[in-house]
């Protein structure tokens, strides 16, 4: 089975704010085994615009990427995020070829 993953870019308007959804998506990403692959780093971006940060999430398949977002813990999380950050997140099914 592929696994799942969470593709995104964000800029951060608040990182004192922002620690806080740090902090609160600890839990929900353990619960659904997520992985960072990527998180923050440098990075150039040759085509395209870019965005401060950029976060490559693992998880062991596609349901549980949609699992964990859609839960009341992530929702809990993001709700501290919103505010805070701008960006992207596309959640997506790796390749399995």
């Amino acid at each position: 089975m592929a696994k799942g993953y969470w593709i995104a870019r964000v800029d951060v308007d608040d990182i004192d704010a922002y620690q806080k959804y740090v902090k609160a998506n600890a839990e929900p990403f353990a619960q659904y085994s997520a992985r960072f692959l990527v998180r923050g780093g440098i990075f150039e971006s040759p085509e395209g615009t870019a965005r401060e940060r950029n976060v490559v999430i693992e998880f062991p398949n596609y349901q549980a990427a949609l699992d964990c977002y859609n839960s009341a813990g992530y929702q809990g999380a993001k709700a501290l995020r919103l505010p805070v950050s701008s960006g992207e997140l596309i959640i997506i099914e790796g390749y399995d070829g």
